[in-house]
């Protein structure tokens, strides 16, 4: 039976549904009933894996009753509408996966304690992936175990029938849930530590990257996607620039090292709406790449800093500009990417500083030659504290296989130069240890690069570049020899000049602000001497 054309419904007649605020609330309480007894690498599935459950379950349910009104409303009887509400055309063709009856949120909870809450989600889930090829192999089945407690998991089940993702206002339910996903990423990362960075990176960082590249359509690709948010931020870009309808005009591609991270992915892209091709199993981008013929568009990832122990094979063809070195991957990723653009394709990356200016295992002479060929574009220079999960200082690589004008989109001929970004005092503290790109600084540093490369964003905004020392300098190749390549941007903006409007004469600016540095000395010195003196008769 074909899908009936859909009908817009009256959301007041639709289920209320909680804000985001509430069901995070909800959610992370949810997380501390498994804390306790599931080690945190796996308490994240759980949770997640529920929500899931919980959002395809409500999604349907929202449908059901909106097409019973939509029936009624036409006059059909309701034995016809019985047959309606339990044809599946009439969801897929809404966009709302089919969710057999034993796994409807309602079924479970009536059930749970009659025939056990853990085995009636681990049926659950193994029926939506029946049902639904796109979700094969990605929900966890990890529910009916002997080391689950039963017990917690039941009053889990019983908080989260609390969360209703249905659609609330402007907000659809989809958008809903992507934001309460999103948050639990962020949260679940900052609880595992260095471990969290393998699936999260930090939205600011990626929305950087998406608002720098730009990437309108054509195909997308991430060799190291995590959770996938670098698709999920693309997908947010095009909605917000050429609306909703406009999602398709990419295509994805991601591959995934680890297993449950993969399957994070697949969930992530599919609360977003999002068609992408993640492969049909996780797997080593470097052993086993999975997309090998793939030519993106769009390269962008934030693969593992460093790593040491990676799939080397020296006779690999994608050391097109020098073998890496065994003990570190960070050029490997960087020519294995480069080995996915296409013609025209350009790609952002996040790595280590130490990439911007290593000499050891041949990497000056890879770096030297990627110079050589004019394929580094941009080099940023991130400030401190982005990343929670890892201490290691970061940058951001800007690659493109064609710095010339390209037609229709009128792009500055930068052949033979690099554009270099020191935003190293940017950025805010969210708190003590997390530093967040406010949207002042993220549009500052893309509309630099636009108006650099001279894209129609730019000419559309009156922008026009020039270096600011400090901050940014367009440095040509020659320049970067003269430095033997190393492309630290500290090397090239040079400093902030000094504001001399206050009229001030430099030698006695010089000399006031040398005595008011030893009257501070000598506070300093007296209130430490009070301090000794108090400890001292404490002790005595």
């Amino acid at each position: 039976m074909p899908p009936r054309q859909k009908k817009p419904a009256d959301q007041a007649e639709l289920f209320s549904a909680s804000t985001a605020k509430e069901i995070q609330e909800i959610l992370w309480k949810a997380a501390d009933k498994l804390r306790g007894s599931i080690d945190a690498a796996q308490y994240k599935e759980f949770v997640l894996g529920l929500i899931f459950l919980k959002y395809v379950s409500d999604a349907f349910e929202e449908r059901r009753t909106e097409l019973a009104k939509e029936l009624a409303e036409d006059g059909i009887s309701e034995e016809q509408i019985g047959d309606f509400l339990e044809d599946r055309d009439e969801y897929t063709g809404a966009h709302v996966f089919w969710v057999p009856e034993t796994a409807r949120w309602s079924w479970i909870a009536a059930h749970a304690k009659a025939q056990g809450v853990g085995k009636l989600l681990d049926e659950a889930m193994d029926a939506i992936m029946r049902e639904n090829a796109s979700l094969t192999g990605v929900l966890p089945k990890i529910f009916n175990q002997d080391r689950v407690d039963q017990k917690r998991l039941g009053e889990l089940v019983d908080l989260i029938s609390d969360a209703r993702f249905g659609g609330s206002g402007d907000k659809p339910a989809q958008d809903l849930l992507g934001e309460v996903y999103e948050y639990f990423l962020g949260n679940f990362a900052r609880a595992e530590g260095k471990r969290g960075g393998e699936f999260y990176t930090p939205s600011s960082v990626v929305r950087l990257i998406v608002e720098i590249l730009e990437p309108y359509e054509g195909r997308v690709y991430d060799p190291a996607c995590g959770s996938g948010g670098m698709f999920v931020q693309a997908a947010k870009f095009i909605e917000a620039h050429r609306g909703r309808g406009h999602k398709t005009d990419i295509s994805i591609y991601g591959q995934e090292l680890n297993e449950r991270t993969w399957r994070l992915a697949k969930m992530n892209l599919a609360i977003h709406g999002i068609d992408g091709n993640l492969a049909a199993r996780w797997g080593d981008t470097f052993a086993d790449d999975k997309h090998p013929d793939l030519k993106a568009d769009f390269v962008m990832a934030n693969p593992p800093f460093n790593i040491k122990d990676w799939a080397r094979d020296e006779t690999d063809p994608r050391w097109k500009y020098g073998v890496p070195p065994k003990n570190n991957a960070n050029y490997a990723w960087l020519q294995h990417m480069i080995s996915k653009l296409g013609e025209r394709g350009t790609a952002g990356i996040v790595l280590a500083n130490g990439s911007m200016a290593s000499q050891t295992g041949g990497e000056g002479l890879i770096r030297q030659a990627l110079v050589e060929a004019d394929l580094v574009a941009c080099i940023v220079a991130l400030p401190s504290q982005l990343f929670r999960t890892t201490g290691i200082p970061a940058c951001l690589w800007f690659l493109s296989k064609d710095k010339s004008p390209q037609g229709a989109r009128r792009l500055d001929d930068r052949r033979g130069e690099i554009l270099f970004i020191d935003a190293r005092s940017m950025g805010e503290m969210v708190d003590r240890v997390e530093r967040i790109l406010p949207e002042t600084d993220l549009r500052k540093i893309a509309d630099t690069y636009h108006a650099w490369r001279g894209t129609a964003s730019a000419r559309g905004a009156g922008l026009a570049y020039e270096d600011v020392p400090g901050f940014c300098n367009s440095a040509s190749r020659e320049k970067v020899r003269e430095h033997a390549y190393v492309l630290t941007p500290g090397r090239y903006v040079g400093v902030v000049e000094a504001d001399e409007t206050d009229g001030e004469p430099i030698t006695a600016k010089i000399d006031r602000l040398s005595k008011e540095l030893f009257v501070y000395f000598e506070e300093s010195s007296r209130l430490d001497q009070a301090i000794r003196e108090r400890l001292e008769r404490i002790d005595g």
